[in-house]
């Protein structure tokens, strides 16, 4: 199985920044929209945001709309999320996943639908 490279977790205080990056080199980035996840402690892995292949559609778990942002360069072949006014309850394990789609403007909301996943980045929120 193909895996992504995550980055850019760490520990924040609440009201705090922080911005994970996906790399997926060797593929035709453009291709796959992403998708983000997290998972805390003794709890069912979460939908967050997902992004198309295009970048031109974006959809986003209730509890992160207007925190967080998902963009993508694809010339670079990155996916980010931006996540701002975190909370500790944002506290997790965030996963980044990749599904290879035809038409660039679709997303997905499901774990289950994506092809590739990231090894995952603690994210930590402190109150």
């Amino acid at each position: 199985q193909v895996q992504l490279v995550e980055s850019g977790g760490g520990l924040v205080q609440a009201g705090g920044s922080l911005r994970l990056s996906c790399a997926a080199p060797g593929r035709t980035f453009s291709k796959y929209t992403m998708g983000w996840f997290r998972q805390a402690p003794e709890k069912a892995r979460e939908f967050v945001a997902t992004i198309s292949g295009s970048g031109a559609n974006t959809y986003y778990t209730d509890s992160v709309k207007g925190r967080f942002t998902a963009s993508r360069d694809n010339a670079k072949e990155m996916a980010y999320l931006q996540m701002n006014s975190l909370r500790p309850e944002d506290t997790a394990v965030y996963y980044c996943a990749a599904r290879f789609s035809l038409a660039t403007g679709a997303t997905y909301h499901v774990a289950d639908e994506y092809n590739f996943w990231g090894q995952g980045t603690q994210v930590t929120v402190s109150s």
